[in-house]
């Protein structure tokens, strides 16, 4: 970043490392996210009014966004990904009673669960769930059914803004950023009765003036509301969900708590990963990509976009809608596997990618050249 000029970008949308140390992985657990000297700049790099959109975890946001802060940014708001397929990494609290009062355990593989815990570099089993074999001590009976961590179920996406020049319409026409993109960041209609209901919520008497600054009109007896142009498509909110059935149930007591006025987004399917790298090999990103043995009966299917936080494509198009003007050029310092370079491509946006890993910057390569190959041709996902 040192190498670009001040005020030279529009926007920047990024996954940063969440400090967690992910996998083991060395670039989770180096502090870059927590750096007010990174994020600063960030801020130099950023031209005024343009906004950050910046990834984390759930138990490490605090730290990022204080850094953020303190680099000299005003945060704006947090955007909530909601998903309904995160695992929960929980210790239970019985058995590691039992265990350390050296009752007997048999560790066995655990279907359909994505982590592998081998204590050596064989990829035969996955053996991830414990079967008790002795009896529980009386200690550990009163612990039964306690853990140590919740189902993660959301990653906050910190909206940030580097400091305006003068007012918000001075700054727009100056610098060509400043203000978000409501119209083109708004929820589609699921159908005709979606839209209708939407729009008599909307022309309700009390929220008319306060949200669309429509007058009322006098007649005789009483008043009638004027007759407004509505907008097509619900106002962007601060919460996007997977569609999950676990997310969806949760608006399911009727169309004014929908989820479908929320923008959506699944998790990367295999498809977005992997699209673009046909040449590359198979690798298993849970164990720094490392090449896969070729066996048939191996405990997990063969990726070539070995990164382990892919975002998806689609989910990022939002989010570079939502920050950057049309044309605009968008930063990302922690480029991973290019999924906002492929996302800048498919929405017409000039992109700027950095990434220490030169692993990592083949993949991103190779999916963004994939994006350009096909963008005419093939809708994005």
């Amino acid at each position: 970043m040192k190498t670009l000029p001040e005020n030279s970008v529009d926007s920047i949308v990024t996954d940063p490392p969440y400090e967690l140390g992910f996998m083991g992985k060395s670039w989770d657990s180096s502090g870059v996210a927590n750096s007010v000297e990174m994020w600063s700049e960030v801020l130099r790099v950023l031209k005024p009014g343009g906004h950050l959109l910046a990834f984390s975890g759930s138990r490490t946001y605090h730290r990022m966004v204080c850094a953020i802060e303190d680099a000299g940014f005003e945060i704006r708001d947090q955007i909530m990904w909601v998903y309904g397929s995160g695992f929960p990494k929980s210790l239970d609290v019985a058995k590691a009673i039992d265990k350390m009062a050296g009752v007997e355990f048999k560790a066995k593989p655990a279907s359909g669960v994505g982590f592998m815990n081998s204590s050596d570099d064989s990829y035969d089993t996955t053996l991830n769930q414990l079967v008790q074999i002795g009896e529980s001590t009386d200690e550990a009976n009163k612990w039964k059914g306690w853990g140590t961590a919740l189902k993660p179920s959301h990653e906050p996406i910190v909206m940030a803004r580097k400091p305006i020049v003068g007012t918000v319409a001075n700054n727009v026409l100056t610098y060509g950023v400043g203000g978000i993109n409501i119209d083109a960041s708004r929820v589609d209609y699921v159908s005709e009765d979606d839209k209708d209901s939407a729009h008599q919520n909307a022309l309700g008497m009390d929220r008319l003036k306060r949200d669309y600054g429509i007058g009322l009109g006098s007649f005789e007896g009483g008043w009638k509301k004027k007759s407004p142009s509505l907008p097509n498509g619900r106002w962007p909110a601060n919460f996007i969900h997977d569609n999950s059935d676990e997310v969806v149930a949760l608006f399911s007591y009727g169309d004014s708590g929908s989820a479908a006025r929320f923008f959506y987004c699944a998790k990367a399917s295999k498809r977005d990963r992997n699209e673009g790298l046909q040449e590359l090999p198979d690798y298993d990103w849970r164990h720094d990509g490392a090449a896969i043995p070729q066996r048939n009966d191996r405990p997990f299917l063969p990726s070539k976009n070995h990164h382990p936080t892919v975002k998806p494509t689609s989910l990022m198009q939002y989010l570079l809608r939502l920050v950057t003007p049309k044309g605009g050029v968008v930063l990302d310092p922690f480029m991973g596997s290019g999924s906002t370079g492929k996302a800048c491509v498919y929405e017409g946006f000039n992109f700027i990618g950095i990434d220490q890993d030169l692993d990592y910057v083949g993949i991103a390569k190779g999916r963004i050249q994939f994006a350009q190959d096909c963008k005419d041709s093939e809708l994005p996902l």
